[in-house]
Formats: structure tokens, C-alpha cells, sequence
């Protein structure tokens, strides 16, 4: 197909083909080859009885099928409201605030949408978000396709959160004039995406505390999309909904049911303290959709209220649990650790996150990267998953859509090429 001489926008200029997209179509054009890329959930365990189940309930309704009807912009009360009550009972201090949660619920097409309308809402061009090192690599070619620039939280050694030296960033960016261009914070805060680790409320709060101490009380973005995705137990940690070090920020609260339930039927979900950004995120939401597909979100109502999420969860976290300690033992099994590879072992979460040392490069053009695939295994490269001074030598493993079986053969393919570059 000829491309025509079209003048883009500066938006469309800017748009490039999502990493994400083509890990996808990798992994599904050829099937030989074993995926640790694109984050996919199980499909041995997908949730094909409750749907049906969830679907005949509707059908069986008497009256007008209105799920089939188009849906209101901020998403069916039925389901926010049975979304805000799970909210609550893992934050009960949030109680003494329920009827404002519940009435700042909405229904988004995967939190990715309620992520982008929150940017589109918050920063322009040249603005500056603040994001957790690693990060959720989609939402960080999100910011540069919208022409924002991210800034990494600083780390101390032990890879917690620092909040001195987050202060000096923060007056370092004053000092040169672009504390005014931040514009919003963000973090994936419970076994996270890329590195499965969870941030505890000290490290919330270090964060929380030195945006006051320097003036930027800025939007903060938490994104607990995999905070039910536990294997044994929750994380402990409260949110910034209920952390008082946060009251006097605007805090956007996203998850998802895709991650927990089924991916496919895409339905997101978030609640926001700020009313006047609620309202502005939902008025450029019209304009995308006019309310997300209310037949799936129905579904979901339906599974929800019948206690079909939390059966589902019982299966699938026991079951994320085998598939990550079947790649943990493959690797550690085929000498990796001894070639100086080292990663934690996660409590929760679809991944393992794995450092390399600090001369071999993991890079996206990397030797290492090009025989992975002619060996028959994709990983994603860790460098895609910091907002400024990306280290070469991270990938990210996702272990949700293979077998125990194939996760063990692409740990052995991975560990192969390793050794054969060390």
C-alpha cells in the first residue's frame, strides 16, 4: 500500500509502531517459537464456564436486554458499585469515605485507556511524569508518543526508593526551570510490571513527602493492575487512597480485570479523589467511545455478583505460582545464577525480571536478542523499561501463557544462548 503525502500532527508524527504489538504478532505468527515476551495470561485456565454461565444469566433476564444496549460514559453503576465494595474491603479505612469512592468509579477498555485519557488530560508536549525504575514499558512509549518526557524515581542500593535523593532531582528540575512542566507521578505498586517487586508505604510515602517538601503536589498514578495476582498472600501495603502522606494530592487509583478474570473482554476500572480531573478524563472518553462495550462489562457485573472473580483468582493463583517456579528452576537449573545472572524470586505477579552482568547487552539490536530468536525464545529487553538512562543489561520473562512444559524448554533455549555469549 502507497502512502500518500499526508501532513500530520504532531501527535501523529510521533506515532510509532507499539513494542507491545509486535511481541504479539511475533508470538502468535509463529508458533515454534516459545514467547517470555508479551504478557499474556493462561489460556489453559481462562474462565470459559463462568462466562457462559455469566452470558445465560443475562439471556435469561426478564424484560428488554438492555447489556446489549449502548452503555453510559462513566460505566454501569451495577459493576462500579460491586468494584468500589472489593476496594473497600482491602482498604477499610476508605470506608469512612464510601459513598465519595463509589460515586468516583469508572469502567475503562483496559486500564491502558484510562492511563492514556489521564496523560492526553494532564501534560502536553514537552511536560515531565515522574515514573518508577523499572516501569511499565507500554506506558513509557504511551508518554513518548504523546511527546512527554519521563524521569526516572531514584533507587538506593537496595533498590528501594529514595526519597533524599528524589529531593535533589526535584530541586535540581527547579533549579533548571522544569519543575513547573511536571505534571503527575507514576508507579505500578503491587508485583509489578517489569520487575514484580511491590512498593511498601514507606517507599509511597518517601515519594509523597519529598513532592511536598518541594512545592509539587502533582497527580499521583498508581497502577495496581496486578495487586490481586498474589500467589500465597496479599501485599500488606494500603494504596495512596488511604495513605495520609497522600491527602492533599489528586490520586488516581487504576486496575483491571483483564490481568485477574479475562483478558479479552478488556474492561478496566479506576476511582479518582480530584473530581474536576475525573470529569475531564471522562469528557475526552466520550469522544473515543462513548462508554466502553456495556455487554462486556455486564458480564462482568454478573460474575462479580455471584462470586466468579474470586473463584477464578483460587485457580489461577496457584497456578502462576508453578509456572514461575518451573522458569525460576529452569534457569537456575541450566547454570544461569552461575554465569553472574541474578533476579528475585516474586510473591506475585506474571514475571521474572532478571539483571545480567553489567558488560552483556540485552538490547533490543543486541547479538544476545537476535539469537534468542533464531534459537526459538523472546524475551522482552529490559532497556525498554526505563523512562531515562536505560541500562543494557535487564530483560523482563513473562511466564503467563506457556506451559510448565514449554516454560522449562524456553528457559533452557535462554540459558543455551546465554552461556554460548558468555
Amino acid at each position: 500500500m502507497a502512502f500518500s503525502q499526508i501532513s500530520f500532527s504532531s501527535l501523529g508524527d510521533r506515532a510509532k509502531p507499539p513494542t507491545i504489538a509486535r511481541l504479539m504478532a511475533l508470538m502468535l505468527e509463529n508458533p515454534g517459537l516459545l514467547s517470555l515476551a508479551a504478557g499474556f495470561t493462561d489460556n489453559q485456565t481462562l474462565p470459559v464456564a463462568a462466562v457462559k454461565a455469566a452470558v445465560d444469566a443475562l439471556a435469561a433476564q426478564s424484560g428488554e436486554p438492555q447489556y446489549l444496549q449502548y452503555g453510559t460514559n462513566q460505566g454501569r453503576l451495577g459493576l462500579r458499585s460491586l468494584l468500589a465494595d472489593r476496594l473497600l474491603n482491602q482498604e477499610p479505612t476508605l470506608r469512612a469515605d464510601a459513598d465519595r469512592i463509589k460515586e468516583s468509579f469508572f469502567i475503562t477498555n483496559g486500564s491502558q485507556q484510562a492511563l492514556y485519557l489521564a496523560m492526553q488530560v494532564l501534560c502536553d508536549p514537552g511536560d515531565i511524569v515522574l515514573v518508577d525504575r523499572p516501569s511499565y514499558f507500554v506506558f513509557l512509549e504511551m508518554l513518548t508518543g504523546l511527546g512527554v518526557q519521563a524521569r526516572s524515581l531514584p533507587l538506593d542500593a537496595a533498590g528501594r526508593i529514595d526519597g533524599p535523593a528524589l529531593r535533589a532531582l526535584l530541586a535540581a528540575m527547579r533549579a533548571r526551570g522544569e519543575l513547573s512542566r511536571l505534571k503527575a507521578v507514576y508507579f505500578v505498586s503491587y508485583f509489578s510490571n517489569p520487575s514484580a517487586r511491590s512498593l511498601d508505604e514507606a517507599e509511597k510515602n518517601a515519594v509523597a513527602e519529598a513532592l511536598t517538601a518541594e512545592g509539587a503536589v502533582v497527580p499521583v498514578v498508581e497502577d495496581a493492575a496486578y495487586r490481586e495476582l498474589y500467589y500465597e498472600s496479599p501485599n500488606a501495603a494500603r494504596s495512596v487512597l488511604s495513605l495520609p502522606a497522600w491527602e492533599a494530592f489528586p490520586r488516581l487509583y487504576l486496575s483491571t480485570l483483564t490481568k485477574p478474570f479475562a483478558s479479552g473482554l478488556k474492561v478496566g476500572y479506576g476511582t479518582c479523589t480530584d473530581a474536576g480531573l475525573l470529569a475531564k478524563m471522562m469528557h475526552v472518553r466520550g469522544h473515543h467511545d462513548f462508554g466502553t462495550a456495556n455487554f462486556t462489562q455486564a458480564i462482568l457485573e454478573q460474575v462479580l455478583a455471584d462470586g466468579g472473580l474470586d473463584r477464578q483468582l483460587a485457580v489461577i493463583r496457584p497456578a502462576y505460582l508453578r509456572k514461575m517456579r518451573a522458569l525460576h528452576a529452569a534457569l537456575t537449573e541450566a547454570g544461569l545464577p552461575e554465569l553472574g545472572w541474578r533476579w528475585q524470586v516474586p510473591e506475585g505477579g506474571l514475571y521474572l525480571w532478571l539483571e545480567a552482568p553489567p558488560a552483556f547487552d540485552t538490547g533490543v539490536d543486541s547479538a544476545f536478542c537476535r539469537a534468542c530468536v533464531e534459537a526459538g525464545v523472546l524475551y522482552v529487553p529490559g532497556e525498554l523499561c526505563f523512562g531515562d538512562d536505560a541500562p543494557r543489561n535487564f530483560v523482563r520473562l513473562s511466564f503467563g501463557v506457556l506451559s510448565e512444559k514449554d516454560l522449562a524448554e524456553a528457559g533452557r533455549r535462554f540459558a543455551a544462548v546465554a552461556r554460548r555469549l558468555a
